[in-house]
């Protein structure tokens, strides 16, 4: 693994941030780093129980122990928007880049609602309650570095309930192809149905715009799409021990043989060393860059003078690695 130069080339949003789900592993609640950690396993089992017996939340520490402090690099704005027709459901958005603000999308965002049993028996939720800062990141580079995508076939995987970072392509490059993908259902069908009303607003540049559920532990689900992507690209999806390996081998088997990957994401303590080792091992050659952008170093570095008590670099602040395959 090699440090390099990354690839060459404040507005709050509070609609589409969600306030529940506790998150990606994150902690927050007593004093202390393992005070935090332990006071928040406390709330969030207590906040389980209490959700699996169908009560109110009405202890204010359990409602704060499922709220995911650090939201956003501020990087978007968000503004409600109007329904276009009654048979629309759920919370539209309409997301704008506050660097590019030429670029913006309208957004359907889960309102922090998980019904249960969608929590214990469907594929990974955590997509399906915020857009993470990882997401957001990787959304402002595909802006900033459009020009990258020309005439290509791109890939999101794990994208969550609005694949963000995908979009964000679809609207800004003269695309080939973008394909959203998610291993959630629930979080596909939202996609798609964001993909039906930005078409119809006629937004896309990208030639072709779909979404599909794609497992990557799912062999059927990577083997339809087997060597058809230049660039596949996800954002905070490495941290999930069971399917960190199969993460490597859908991406290896889902690019072409001069594709690359690009990947943002937290330490999340080893994880990120973790997912780099097995990929060297799968025969990529990976570039791990942690500066990668001057507004979001400056931000960062900012962040972590002055909000000390929301953010958390360990899991908030994103590397950059893009991987590429040995010859």
């Amino acid at each position: 693994m090699t440090e390099a130069t990354a690839w060459p080339g404040s507005v709050p949003a509070p609609v589409a941030r969600c306030e529940a789900g506790g998150g990606k592993g994150e902690g927050d609640a007593e004093e202390g780093p393992k005070g935090r950690r332990q006071g928040a396993a406390r709330a969030r089992w207590k906040l389980l129980r209490e959700v699996l017996k169908k009560k109110h939340l009405k202890d204010v520490h359990l409602r704060q122990a499922s709220i995911r402090r650090f939201a956003s690099f501020n990087l978007f704005s968000a503004e409600a928007c109007k329904r276009i027709n009654e048979e629309e459901t759920g919370t539209w958005v309409q997301y704008t880049s506050v660097f590019y603000p030429e670029y913006s999308v309208s957004l359907r965002c889960n309102n922090g609602l998980l019904d249960i049993e969608d929590v214990l028996t469907s594929f990974d939720n955590t997509g399906n309650v915020c857009i993470w800062p990882s997401e957001e990141v990787l959304a402002f580079y595909c802006l900033k570095q459009n020009q990258m995508f020309r005439d290509l076939a791109v890939c999101e995987l794990g994208g969550g309930m609005t694949c963000l970072a995908g979009l964000m392509v679809a609207i800004s490059a003269d695309v080939k192809e973008v394909l959203l993908t998610d291993g959630n259902e629930k979080a596909i069908k939202n996609v798609s149905d964001i993909i039906i009303r930005n078409q119809n607003a006629g937004i896309f540049k990208a030639q072709t715009v779909s979404s599909r559920v794609l497992r990557w532990d799912n062999e059927t689900d990577v083997s339809q799409l087997e060597g058809h992507f230049d660039i596949v690209m996800c954002a905070d999806c490495l941290f999930l021990d069971r399917y960190r390996a199969s993460l490597v081998d859908a991406i290896k088997r889902l690019l072409q043989p001069t594709g690359k990957a690009m990947v943002f994401a937290p330490l999340r303590g080893n994880t990120l060393n973790q997912f780099c080792n097995l990929a060297e091992k799968a025969g990529f050659s990976v570039q791990r860059h942690e500066n990668y952008d001057e507004h979001i170093s400056n931000f960062h570095s900012k962040l972590k003078k002055e909000e000390k008590d929301t953010y958390e670099e360990n899991i908030h602040y994103p590397f950059l690695l893009i991987l590429t395959k040995h010859e």
